[in-house]
């Protein structure tokens, strides 16, 4: 690796406490993806920019390469998202899952998608859109990115076309009868049509199939997070929260 200093955008994923005045900063960056760092002496009450390193926060920030932790130099604040998410429980827990999602997601990847993603993410829990859909949207979308996403409506075992009344993440998404595994879940075909359009980036649309009948975003968002979790093979702590609310 490099040890010259470079500069880049960056989202805080997670964070914890390191030594007596040290903040341990796990960073999802445009350019460099994933960034195990530290920033040291945040915890000090005179710390230059301890309180901008939060979430929901776009940074501009100086690193330093290190051996196991990149150090943070610099951290500037770009844009805040964090009014309209951190005191509305909704918005904030969906918030969360997005970051922590998004973690699982970019593992050694360096793509700048994720950053920009969840840029997009934040901005829309700015207005008064459904947070658990604007959620979805995002998963849905980073999963297709990832390459696997659900399929919604042909059967993703044999090809034959749908709509169909099976999904299950074992066999890709949406099944025939024929092709349905044990287990599957018996789904409305308009739900797997909700979670179409969240994936096409069409969210308005998707809402207004919600308003309509509301089990169809609750069933959507149980397969979202049932096709994610099953593809990256660890619970994501933050929509276990969620369902709990």
């Amino acid at each position: 690796m490099s040890r010259a200093s470079y500069r880049d955008r960056a989202w805080v994923i997670r964070t914890y406490d390191f030594g007596e005045a040290d903040r341990v900063v796990v960073l999802l960056t445009r350019e460099h993806g994933l960034v195990r760092s530290v920033a040291k002496g945040v915890r000090r009450a005179k710390s230059r920019f301890g309180s901008r390193l939060q979430h929901f926060v776009n940074l501009d920030v100086q690193l330093y390469p290190g051996r196991n932790l990149a150090t943070i130099s610099q951290a500037d604040t770009v844009e805040y998202y964090g009014a309209k998410i951190t005191y509305d429980y909704d918005r904030y827990t969906a918030a969360c899952a997005a970051l922590e999602s998004a973690e699982r997601l970019a593992a050694t990847d360096t793509d700048p998608y994720l950053y920009e993603a969840l840029r997009a993410t934040f901005s829309l829990l700015q207005t008064d859109a459904d947070p658990t859909a604007v959620l979805d949207s995002f998963l849905l979308q980073a999963m297709a990115h990832a390459g696997w996403a659900p399929s919604l409506f042909d059967c993703a075992q044999c090809g034959a076309s749908g709509p169909h009344h099976a999904f299950h993440p074992a066999v890709g998404g949406a099944a025939c009868h024929q092709c349905r595994p044990p287990g599957a879940a018996e789904v409305d075909p308009e739900t797997l049509h909700v979670m179409w359009l969240l994936a096409h980036d069409r969210l308005g649309q998707a809402e207004a199939s919600i308003a309509a009948v509301p089990t169809r975003g609750a069933q959507a968002h149980q397969l979202t997070r049932a096709h994610l979790q099953w593809h990256i093979e660890h619970k994501v702590t933050a929509l276990s929260v969620m369902d709990q609310s």
